[in-house]
């Protein structure tokens, strides 16, 4: 990466000097493909005398003005920094420079339409990048007012966070004058350009104001955008928050526009939230994409409260922002859609990434030390996001949720358009429920690493409980023991299903907690830890309930029961407990009838890296091949039309490995084979043509002509997979010198890539790539963009191979870079921790 980092240390110094008022920011458009010209006015307050700087990355700047004073760019400016020397009291700064446009999802990103040949336009601020569009002090807590002023194309249409003005003609351009914004955080501002499509609506908020509604997507995938649905689900996740913060939406209006080659789900613009085109559907997708869109659109409308309205003073409160969007948008959809199993989906995705996060060397507390620009980075991570979500959860049943909602609100009353720490919300929350929070605080947010949590019960001569205790034990490296706020359910068989009989809920707190209201009870056959998943902590089963998940785990009632279970026995098998070849046999056996899609969906990718990389490595083979033949299978048994059969095809795709297996994929691409409610649409096709290419049963020549019929930019990305999944070592080693070798490529393009790079069966061709990766690592890091280098550095790892040999490389790597970036060295042993747990697997499935 470039020297373009900014220590904590430096922020804090600059907010001690100088308070922001104003920017006055224009851009014009229309100077070329490669720059934007960039002109900043910037009002602000300093200690008089100070001297400080203000960020712009920029390829040239033309002037710099200082109260009127010319400065010479050549001796104050030098790319990413200008010095800003002898400060008054009151200050005027203008920068006018070139910026130039990205192709890596940062800054001003710019996209070319292949359908078209027309030019889009958007920007990524989070979390350092606004300062590639305008010259700005790139740091949350000096807010101010925005006005931006844009010339375009006359043809394009343009957004930004205030109301869209009508443009005043000039020429063949158009000149776009945004109202002043209210005092927000540089990087919620945002610019999005090009020939949009957009469709308007709007709705009242809860203090009487119209609120203007907009969606955007490009011009050709407009035709896919379901509008409809998607103000209807805006119009619910208003009414619910409004209802439940009792403070209404903080901005003038709310407008969503699908953005191509996004690196992120969504952002949270203030008023003009960007999201991937991934939730443009123009085929057919699982009901757990479709969810996962409504979870995505609530989670950021959650944000335009708790991050734009009210905003973290540093980074280190990044997980505050993200956590509780997580939370917010999860019960929302739960209680104000129709996705009423949202809780079930966050426990089978969003734990499950949480859990394998705080298990990596590289765990954090939640409140992390953000030392820099770069710790920021790395932390958009399962801790911030998916832990931070649980915990919250956990919160909420530790206060009580009337009394939690009703701290936010104060919260937001009291800090509205202003930065705050942790300390402020709990300060609220401790007000509203009694509950004294400061070492909860300690022990949940400060102090990283999971808990495990087993039942132990004795039972008399006639199955009547005598004792039962909740034993919880920690990891040594991490060994806080937690307060848990907790339910445990008794199932027991009803006429052929598994149903809850009783519910206990109980705080658990030390190494054990004994439950005595259960003495006396008749033991019942499943005894189920968390139940309704309240806590935040992996659990295990008593031997007779394990037998009892395994024989009618499908049985179980309950979707977030069995996602609980489900959850327990991956997690038995991540930490060696379980032999991977019996989690295998667990999933063929039950995932037929599992309702929930997400479940599928976490349970499917779980079961397809066990078969490749966590069974003995002698039965790899036969694995996968059992693993597909059992997909397909179930595929062929499922009802017709099915979500469930939709994901057992995919998976089936993603897994073929056997003659028989291409002559499926080929028949289901040329109509000769056909499945009952199954259509073979254009994003299944590609699938299929991956497939294909996995099993080097097709070439690049057969890819190309399938992107002839597809030249999209959804037709580029999947070619770009499907000729990475091509197999042998010298497929390979050509992915990885295109990307290490040509910048060029786009950050979607890159993505996909590596993504078809690692889809492979077995260590076939990655050997030989051991030493290149090694090799590249620092030339990588310095020279890309911090997206760019994380996509190559995690996304090149030759993870397929799984052996001894590469722990013995990646460990030999980090003790000979012991001075390398932090951030760089995380993703390094992340790495190679995901090969040690696959390593342990293999051990414990040979035992088996």
């Amino acid at each position: 990466m470039p020297a373009d980092n900014l220590t904590r240390v430096e922020a804090s110094e600059r907010s001690s000097l100088v308070s922001t008022q104003s920017y006055r920011v224009e851009l014009d458009l229309t100077t070329g493909p490669e720059v934007f010209r960039s002109t900043s006015t910037v009002t602000f307050t300093a200690t008089p005398g100070a001297s400080t700087f203000i960020d712009a990355i920029t390829r040239d700047v033309h002037a710099v003005t200082l109260n009127g004073v010319e400065l010479d760019p050549a001796e104050v400016a030098d790319g990413i920094r200008i010095q800003l020397p002898n400060l008054a009291a009151e200050n005027e700064l203008t920068v006018v420079a070139d910026h130039e446009y990205t192709n890596t999802g940062e800054g001003l990103h710019r996209f070319v339409d292949p359908v078209d040949g027309e030019v889009y336009l958007y920007s990524q601020f989070e979390v350092p990048d606004s300062r590639r569009v305008f010259a700005v002090f790139e740091q949350p807590d000096l807010k101010a007012t925005f006005t931006f002023t844009v010339r375009a194309p006359k043809h394009w249409k343009v957004v930004s966070n205030g109301v869209t003005p009508e443009p005043t003609v000039e020429g063949d351009s158009a000149v776009f004058a945004f109202p002043e914004t209210q005092r927000i955080s540089s990087y919620i501002t945002a610019i999005v350009a090009g020939p949009y499509q957009s469709v308007h609506s709007e709705l009242t908020s809860s203090d009487g104001r119209t609120i203007p509604l907009g969606i955007y997507a490009r011009a050709s995938l407009f035709e896919y955008l379901d509008a409809d649905y998607i103000f209807d689900i805006t119009r619910k996740g208003f009414a619910y928050f409004e209802s439940k913060f009792d403070v209404p939406y903080p901005f003038e209006k709310y407008d969503q526009l699908f953005v191509p080659e996004f690196n992120a789900g969504a952002m949270e613009n203030a008023g003009c939230v960007t999201f991937t085109e991934v939730y443009v559907f123009r085929s057919k997708v699982t009901d757990a994409v479709k969810e996962r869109r409504v979870v995505t659109i609530l989670h950021e409308l959650a944000h335009m409260w708790f991050g734009d309205l009210v905003t973290m003073k540093w980074w280190n409160d990044l997980w505050l922002n993200e956590s509780f969007a997580e939370w917010a948008s999860t019960i929302a959809t739960a209680e104000a859609t129709e996705w009423t199993e949202a809780w079930t989906t966050f426990q089978a995705m969003e734990k499950s990434w949480a859990y394998k996060q705080d298990q990596l060397p590289s765990t954090h507390p939640i409140v992390a030390d953000i030392r820099d620009l770069e710790d920021v980075q790395v932390n958009f991570d399962g801790i911030t996001y998916a832990k931070g979500g649980s915990v919250l959860k956990q919160l909420v049943a530790w206060v009580g949720e009337e009394d939690f909602f009703a701290g936010v609100s104060n919260y937001f009353k009291k800090h509205s358009w202003g930065n705050t720490e942790l300390v402020d919300l709990l300060r609220e929350l401790e007000a509203t429920s009694g509950r004294e929070l400061t070492e909860w605080s300690a022990k949940w947010l400060e102090t990283a690493g999971v808990n495990t949590l087993r039942p132990e019960l004795e039972v008399d001569d006639n199955g009547v409980i005598t004792s039962f205790a909740v034993l919880q034990s920690a990891h040594p490296d991490y060994p806080t023991i937690r307060p848990h706020r907790m339910a445990i359910g008794f199932y027991d068989l009803h006429d052929g299903a598994l149903v809850r009989t009783h519910r206990h809920e109980l705080d658990v707190d030390g190494e054990r907690t004994e439950v005595a209201e259960f003495v006396g009870m008749a033991r019942p056959a499943l005894i189920l830890l968390n139940d309704d998943d309240l806590a935040y902590a992996k659990i295990r089963l008593d031997n007779a309930s394990l037998e009892t998940a395994i024989a009618h785990l499908k049985a179980i009632e309950s979707p977030l029961a069995r996602a609980i279970v489900w959850g327990a026995a991956w997690d038995a098998t991540r930490d060696g407990e379980t032999a991977p070849r019996d989690y295998v046999r667990l999933v063929l056996n039950n995932i037929a009838s599992e309702t929930e899609s997400t479940t599928i969906r976490t349970t499917l990718m779980q079961l397809a890296q066990v078969a490749r990389t966590y069974v003995e490595p002698s039965t790899r083979d036969e694995t996968v091949v059992a693993v597909a033949d059992g997909l397909w299978q179930l595929a062929a048994e499922a009802e017709p039309g099915s979500d469930a059969q939709f994901q057992f095809v995919q998976y089936f795709a993603n897994m073929a490995a056997t003659p028989a297996h291409v002559a499926t994929l080929s028949g289901l691409r040329d109509g000769t084979i056909t499945l009952p409610g199954l259509e073979v649409d254009t994003d299944l096709d590609w699938l299929l043509i991956e497939g294909l290419a996995l099993n080097g049963a097709i070439g690049t020549s057969e890819i190309d002509a399938a992107l002839e019929k597809d030249n999209t930019s959804n037709g580029q990305q999947a070619a770009a997979r499907a000729r990475a999944a091509l197999p042998g070592a010298d497929a390979k080693r050509a992915v990885f010198d295109q990307l290490v070798n040509d910048d060029s490529v786009p950050n979607a393009i890159v993505r996909m890539t590596t993504v078809g790079f690692q889809h492979a069966n077995g260590p076939t061709g990655f050997a030989e790539l051991v030493d290149p990766y090694f090799e590249s690592l620092v030339s990588v890091w310095e020279s890309r963009s911090y997206k760019m280098a994380e996509y190559l550095i995690l996304g090149l790892y030759p993870a397929p191979l799984a052996n001894e040999n590469l722990i013995v490389k990646t460990r030999a790597w980090l003790e000979a870079n012991a001075d390398q970036p932090a951030a760089l060295r995380r993703m390094v042993s992340e790495n190679l921790a995901g090969v040690e747990r696959a390593v342990a697997a293999q051990r414990r499935d040979a035992r088996a």
